[in-house]
């Protein structure tokens, strides 16, 4: 006589060890009573399905199944078992769903950590349409020079140029590799000649910036004929932030060397004028660095294929 599955309340003694992978098997079996079509669904052998429910029945120490070489039916055991686990499964393939879903629709609040600069030419022409496609989703930016450890910050992203990083971080390229031009106001030209050539620039004012407060300054490091050739420029000012070097610019206070996506609208207002337009230097990329992941969550994934799409190049 076929022995019965009992669901025993509190208290009862502990029940066998039972794992999901055998119990969906059971499940799979029991639906279609055929261990060939349940091994098709599950994209198994039928002898997989078939040693998976022998190791199930020899953990509940019960037969489940009546099987002959015509058909597989269900013993009272079994259908017991399979009305009391329908239900259960039934809410863990909804929970699944579910978190499908919030991947499929991103939401919560991301909070990203940049560099202004990076802020003004890679998102900030973006932010709109990036939140217009993705309404779950909220931005937090927090604007600063300092390579950030957004971990401990509590930060999701960072944007900053090039990629040392530390090295549990994940870096990805973002936009192209930026050039840094030579600008100045037409007003500070008012009095003074516009240099010709490089080593002109050393009679001039130059606005000169550091790489962080305390840090060691940016070199004026132009590409020549393939070669590279530092300029020892002076001036009266020295800002940590390429933002204030620009504004300073823009007043007439000195020459400046800056990125030319970052003055783009300025030198198209005619605010600023490019000069020494032979002599330019290339830096490295910006790139988007982030913690290594199993599961990368939907709100970081959506923004970082949203912005690296947003600022692909076209080669020319």
């Amino acid at each position: 006589m076929n022995k019965k599955v009992i669901i025993e309340p509190s208290g009862a003694l502990p029940a066998p060890p039972l794992h999901l992978p055998g119990l969906l098997t059971f499940e799979a079996a029991a639906r279609h009573l055929n261990f060939a079509r349940a091994a098709a669904e599950m994209g198994v052998t039928p002898t997989a399905v078939s040693r998976t429910i022998k190791n199930v029945e020899a953990q509940l120490n019960v037969r489940l199944f009546n099987r002959t070489t015509r058909s597989v039916s269900l013993t009272e055991a079994g259908a017991s078992l399979n009305a009391a686990l329908g239900p259960a499964l039934a809410l863990i393939r909804n929970s699944l769903s579910q978190a499908l879903l919030a991947t499929d629709q991103p939401s919560g609040m991301l909070r990203v950590s940049s560099s202004y600069v990076a802020y003004h030419i890679l998102i900030e022409p973006h932010i709109a349409s990036f939140l217009e496609q993705f309404p779950l989703i909220n931005v937090e930016i927090s604007l600063d020079n300092q390579l950030s450890d957004i971990v401990g910050s509590g930060f999701d992203i960072g944007i900053r140029m090039g990629r040392k990083l530390q090295n549990d971080m994940i870096s990805v390229q973002l936009g192209a590799v930026q050039k840094r031009i030579v600008v100045a106001a037409p007003d500070y030209f008012r009095e003074r000649s516009e240099p010709q050539t490089m080593a002109e620039l050393l009679k001039h004012n130059c606005i000169r910036q550091r790489f962080c407060v305390g840090g060691r300054m940016y070199d004026w490091t132009f590409e020549d004929r393939g070669q590279k050739v530092q300029i020892d420029v002076q001036g009266r000012f020295i800002f940590d932030e390429m933002r204030s070097v620009m504004e300073a610019a823009i007043r007439g206070h000195g020459i400046a060397f800056i990125l030319e996506d970052f003055a783009k609208q300025e030198l198209s207002d005619g605010v600023l004028r490019h000069i020494l337009k032979q002599h330019w230097a290339l830096d490295d990329a910006f790139h988007l660095y982030y913690p290594h992941r199993e599961h990368m969550p939907g709100k970081l994934r959506a923004f970082v294929d949203f912005m690296r799409t947003a600022n692909q190049t076209t080669p020319s």
